[in-house]
């Protein structure tokens, strides 16, 4: 099928309507009709997926460091609010993860990276001084994402 890389003339374009294209691929797809497949696009779109779930668990990263920051260093806030934030980031990269087992290191990799954003927006949010926070992220990978993890005193 190498040989086989025509752009369908009569298709939904892929610029104009993603949607209604990516229906109309699976469709074409489906029904084994190869020389009417919009190959390249298809090819980008599937790479492009599992560059979203590393969007999504960069993002529920971040969230899940601010508040567990916020929880230990602003324990007067502690809240059902921030309980349910943490609850929330944790599943759902526990879900990015189960679906694409490959990405099972991926948090351990963006760490430091996400803990920097976290750091300036739990300080930012907080009202304490950026200083207040540790430069680097007081905890490890295991503890992130365990659903059992909480900072329980203001110096994890």
């Amino acid at each position: 099928m190498s040989e086989v890389k025509t752009r369908p003339r009569h298709s939904v374009a892929y610029q104009t309507d993603f949607h209604a294209w990516s229906k109309d691929q699976a469709a074409r797809l489906r029904e084994l009709r190869p020389n009417s497949v919009d190959w390249e696009n298809i090819a980008e779109e599937i790479e492009s997926l599992g560059g979203s779930q590393r969007r999504e668990i960069r993002s529920r990263l971040v969230v899940l460091l601010t508040h567990l920051l916020k929880w230990a260093y602003q324990p007067g806030g502690r809240g059902n609010s921030w309980r349910g934030s943490i609850t929330l980031a944790r599943s759902e990269i526990a879900n990015e993860i189960a679906e694409s087992p490959s990405l099972r290191r991926y948090p351990g990799e963006e760490l430091d990276a996400q803990y920097k954003i976290a750091r300036l927006k739990a300080s930012g949010q907080t009202k304490l001084a950026l200083e207040t926070f540790p430069e680097t992220c007081p905890f490890t990978v295991d503890q992130v994402l365990d659903p059992e993890f909480w900072p329980d005193t203001a110096k994890p």
